[in-house]
């Protein structure tokens, strides 16, 4: 009998939702092995249906381009940065940049990379690659210290081509493998079997991504809640305090700031100067809403260390679900809500309503969630007795998706659907979590008598009945008993 594992590494189908893309070249660095590769994508381009242009107008999905590696691009060459005014077209088409690296360069650079992230203190002349700021080293290592030296390294390479999404291309003339960098930093690696699953591999995974639709078209209801009605709420400083608990246990990463990395004048019309990683969300009955931090990439946010204009408050999911419904709140800031705002309430919709009864001083009935915890970690193990792990569909371990966009709210909106724990609230298992690979975790949970809001969460870590690691899965993964209290993560 197969393992869940194997299952899932066998069940390679595409996602349903896949639409067809035109794609366009505009390649600039003059590599024959890129020039092969590309030929060979286009090819699987073409074979999957889709459109491959000869020029980009206004119907491109997707600009297929190439950089030197390790050698930085001024701005100005940057498609990123000037597509639209370069290519004459009134939309910011998906940018996939190529490099090529050979195997022996590619080591090297990995080994001198893990050697430097073990020094203590890091040495800064370490990280001193071209074109980087002098603040760089900085985020260098607090990534390679989370992600290892690829995740580091695939900073740098970001911050050099100017370019977000890369395909590092890994072989002396035809590829031994490759890797897809994004903005989360997934680095998920293709191994070369043979020319149509390689490229192919590739191929569903660009389209997977192109897909998906971005989700942050909040709108703002009528009916704000006044100063009063906020003072009244116990909910905000409960979530300053779990802020606080949280950050102790370093969960959120540190932010990611592009000017700690690279100095670009125009980023702020390109992308945005900043993203924190992670977010979360609590119930306050009073609103009948959640109570959830706001984006990262508005302005800076300490999530762990939050204050009162850190917060925003969703109502519900827009009825043509591009966005979440936000009532703002009088005399705050009211920056828009999170990016995984979509993700945060679209769950509360196909599970069930529950009444707390005696001892809560709540008389309406709420969402069997309590509160919701969103990170760029993983989880190595768990105790099965108190928590519950839900799969996701089988093809978001092969081609994943990305924050802020439909699918990954889908994705977590179905596998938190299939909870026996949600589903049953008898079940005493009171948290429930699932991992997104090359993204971290979703965290959940339930109401416990006595407990502050996400203070389960923060006590299941330091109990060991919910162990966070750095180490994100970037593929199939599963939970096999170690035993009876211990499930143990395993990856392909």
């Amino acid at each position: 009998m197969l393992t869940r594992l194997e299952r899932i590494r066998i069940d390679k189908a595409p996602h349903p939702w896949l639409h067809k893309v035109h794609v366009a070249p505009i390649l600039t660095s003059e590599n024959p092995t890129l020039s092969s590769v590309s030929n060979a994508l286009l090819e699987q381009f073409r074979h999957h249906g889709h459109v491959v242009q000869q020029t980009p107008d206004h119907q491109t999905d997707l600009l297929l381009t190439s950089a030197p590696f390790n050698k930085p691009l001024d701005w100005r060459e940057a498609p990123l940065f000037n597509m639209r005014r370069r290519l004459g077209i009134d939309h910011t088409p998906d940018v996939l940049t190529m490099m090529h690296v050979e195997t022996d360069q590619f080591k090297s650079l990995l080994s001198n990379l893990q050697s430097a992230l073990h020094k203590k203190p890091p040495n800064p002349a370490d990280f001193d690659f071209p074109g980087l700021a002098s603040t760089a080293h900085k985020v260098l290592v607090e990534q390679g210290q989370r992600g290892g030296p690829i995740l580091a390294l695939e900073r740098f390479l970001q911050s050099q081509s100017k370019s977000i999404r890369i395909l590092l291309v890994v072989g002396n003339i035809s590829p031994d493998k490759a890797y897809l960098f994004d903005l989360v930093g997934a680095h998920p690696q293709i191994l070369w079997d043979s020319p149509d699953t390689f490229y192919a591999d590739i191929v569903l995974r660009i389209v997977t991504a192109i897909s998906s639709i971005e989700v942050t078209n909040h709108q703002v209801a009528e009916e704000q809640v006044t100063s009063t009605q906020w003072k009244q709420l116990t909910i905000p400083q409960a979530m300053q305090l779990a802020s606080l608990e949280l950050g102790k246990r370093n969960f959120f990463t540190p932010m990611l700031r592009i000017a700690d990395l690279v100095q670009v004048p125009a980023v702020d019309t390109a992308i945005a100067s900043q993203y924190s990683e992670g977010c979360f969300a609590t119930w306050e009955p009073k609103l009948g809403a959640l109570v959830a931090t706001i984006s990262g990439s508005a302005r800076p946010v300490d999530k762990g260390n939050l204050v009162e204009d850190d917060l925003s408050v969703i109502v519900d999911v827009r009825t043509d679900g591009s966005g979440v419904r936000v009532r703002h709140v009088s005399g705050k800031r009211n920056d828009p809500p999170s990016s995984e705002a979509m993700e945060m309430i679209a769950m509360d919709r196909v599970l069930p309503q529950i009444s707390l009864g005696y001892g809560w001083d709540i008389p309406s009935d709420v969402p069997i969630i309590r509160s919701k915890l969103h990170g760029h970690r993983g989880v190595a193990s768990f105790n099965p007795l108190y928590v519950e792990h839900v799969y996701l569909d089988s093809p978001y371990y092969h081609y994943p998706v990305s924050c802020a966009t439909d699918a990954q709210a889908r994705a977590i909106e179905i596998a938190f659907a299939r909870s026996e724990a949600l589903l049953n609230p008898s079940d005493p298992r009171y948290i429930v979590f699932t991992v997104l690979p090359g993204h971290g975790v979703v965290i959940t949970e339930k109401w416990v008598s006595g407990k502050a809001p996400f203070q389960a969460i923060w006590e299941s870590m330091d109990n060991g009945f919910l162990e966070i690691e750095n180490k994100i899965p970037q593929g199939p993964l599963a939970y096999i008993p170690r035993h009876e209290e211990q499930m143990v993560l395993q990856i392909a």
